[in-house]
């Protein structure tokens, strides 16, 4: 929360670009904690998809904004194999990249058709 805080103020609490690189970002830090313990990538991956999918269920979201951050959830997980080795700075680098090339949405359908995307709803004003 604190990196997207000072990356991009309270815009990461909305639905754009900044949201898309906090739930990436989460999924990767979570991970490469992970990976500290496991020593194994795949387990890295399936204990931050099982952290943070269970954060998303209890979440109170609407449909396009649940799919929305299950979907940059599984691209942070994606990602992680490409920062393992990255230093912290040149991670955020990285995924500010991936936010800024993030695709608009306005259904949850659209969603599937970006597979190697970052998604958003909405840019803040």
């Amino acid at each position: 929360m604190q990196i997207s805080s000072d990356l991009y103020g309270k815009a990461h609490h909305k639905n754009g670009p900044a949201n898309a690189f906090r739930h990436a970002m989460w999924n990767v830090l979570i991970a490469k904690a992970a990976f500290r313990k496991f020593q194994n990538v795949e387990k890295s991956i399936a204990w931050a998809e099982k952290v943070t999918d269970l954060h998303e269920k209890l979440a109170p979201n609407s449909p396009l904004e649940t799919a929305m951050d299950l979907h940059n959830n599984k691209m942070g997980r994606q990602f992680f194999e490409e920062v393992l080795d990255l230093s912290e700075e040149k991670m955020i680098d990285l995924l500010q990249k991936r936010a800024e090339n993030a695709q608009k949405v306005t259904k949850t359908s659209e969603i599937e058709v970006f597979r190697e995307e970052l998604v958003f709803i909405k840019k803040p004003l």
